[in-house]
């Protein structure tokens, strides 16, 4: 099962707040977005399931992540 790990992060904010993350802090680590390697949407279709964003990134480090955005609750998550 995945696990969802709160964590900060800093986004570029384009044409809409929050567009995509530019870095996140882990566990006091901060770690810079090399590039966004993928990312999908959940919709708001089935009502248990909130509106959110998944982001694929690559650190600067090389290490992979993948961030989810809850959007109703404007929180961030590392998925674990």
């Amino acid at each position: 099962m995945m696990k969802f790990i709160p964590v900060s992060v800093e986004c570029y904010a384009g044409y809409r707040a929050d567009e995509y993350p530019r870095a996140f802090t882990l566990s006091n680590k901060r770690y810079e977005v090399k590039e966004v390697i993928d990312r999908w949407y959940q919709g708001d279709l089935n009502p248990e399931f909130p509106v959110t964003n998944y982001f694929r990134v690559e650190t600067t480090c090389g290490e992979v992540f993948i961030l989810k955005h809850d959007i109703e609750g404007d929180t961030w998550y590392v998925c674990g």
